[in-house]
């Protein structure tokens, strides 16, 4: 349900960062990895399934509109997630 805007004390600027600020071009990272990494953690750390759903959340949006800074690597297995990368 929609909120008063007065309820809230901190309103910022909604800016995403460029994928060349991001990421390191000689890598490629799983969509969680890149989650994290816009929200400054580091890629390797272990997160509930909740905090990860919201992270992807905001991932997957900023990675559709910067769809043509990446590439894709097939995951090793079915079950896993592909890879992305630095075009």
């Amino acid at each position: 349900m929609p909120r008063p805007r007065e309820e809230f004390e901190d309103l910022r600027s909604f800016e995403f960062r460029d994928p060349e600020e991001v990421l390191e071009d000689d890598y490629l990272y799983t969509v969680y990895e890149i989650a994290r990494l816009l929200q400054g953690v580091d890629p390797d750390r272990e997160m509930d399934a909740e905090t990860e759903a919201i992270l992807l959340d905001w991932a997957i949006p900023w990675m559709l509109d910067n769809s043509e800074a990446f590439v894709f690597a097939e995951p090793d297995a079915e079950d896993e997630p592909g890879y992305y990368g630095l075009q």
